[in-house]
């Protein structure tokens, strides 16, 4: 399926939950002398112009991003993330809004590496105009990043965060993330893993948490956020999950004091809320 354009959506409350949490994971793996790599397996455009007619369209960044670019009451977490999005608007001006590969880049030492994969044909020229001149340190391919991701793992540095967010489209890519994520584990058991995902009324997208925690990881972490109570009419995306395996030992506290202020300043509506649940053995 290739008619997913994260353009219309860009800057989200999703995006926020989904860039909060890579930028804290990459922050903590550069804290280590030892490279590491970031592993996109749904890469998209790599930013995005929220002025354009795909992101104006339902100017989705109004109750995201946007809702975050002048508060002074953020937890350093979030203003951690703030910051990165305002380095592609240098004037100040909430107009671009960075995907994850731009957020990962700016986030890795001259040692680490980015590889970054997208199937949609026009996307992947986009992020090739994106990353034009960044050199060996970034590799795009063109290509099924579920079957990429296969002949990544392990990466050399034996250091990685491999970030997976399919467009859910279709059933199937709910099946292709646990499939992934279990062959993944195989290949590279100790690396840390971040899976996005849409809180739908489907049942795929219910059922989806406790089908990653069945594949049986030691430690995992999960976190939602929903910034309305879920459609009687059961349509629509009223929030979004991530689901990180081996997470960083400080994610889930940097979680648990960010979460609340967060959920507050992005609720739509009556039931906005948070979970954080997680397991370590």
């Amino acid at each position: 399926m290739l008619s997913y354009r994260h353009a219309y959506h860009a800057g989200n409350h999703a995006d926020v939950l989904k860039h909060l949490v890579l930028v804290a994971i990459a922050r903590y793996l550069g804290e280590k002398p030892t490279p590491f790599w970031i592993i996109d397996t749904h890469a998209g455009a790599g930013r995005y112009a929220l002025d354009s007619a795909h992101a104006s369209k339902l100017a989705e960044y109004r109750e995201g991003i946007a809702r975050l670019w002048t508060r002074t009451d953020l937890p350093a977490v979030a203003v951690d993330y703030v910051n990165q999005v305002k380095t592609l608007n240098p004037d100040g001006q909430l107009r671009h809004y960075p995907g994850s590969p731009w957020l990962a880049h700016q986030l890795l030492r001259k040692e680490d590496r980015l590889r970054l994969f997208e199937l949609h044909t026009t996307d992947v020229k986009l992020l090739q105009e994106a990353f034009h001149g960044a050199g060996r340190q970034v590799g795009i391919t063109a290509g099924d990043g579920f079957v990429g991701l296969k002949a990544m793992l392990p990466p050399p540095p034996r250091r990685a965060l491999v970030l997976i967010d399919p467009s859910y489209e279709t059933r199937d890519d709910y099946t292709r993330v646990v499939k992934g994520l279990q062959e993944a584990l195989k290949r590279f058991a100790t690396g840390t893993y971040a899976i996005w995902y849409p809180m739908l009324p489907k049942m795929e997208s219910r059922e989806l948490p406790g089908r990653l925690k069945a594949l049986g990881a030691p430690n995992w972490l999960h976190v939602t956020l929903e910034v309305a109570a879920p459609s009687r009419e059961g349509f629509g995306m009223n929030g979004s999950g991530m689901f990180i395996v081996n997470p960083p030992w400080t994610l889930a506290q940097t979680l648990r004091e960010a979460m609340p202020k967060l959920t507050e300043i992005l609720a739509q509506g009556d039931g906005a809320r948070f979970h954080i649940e997680g397991e370590s053995r």
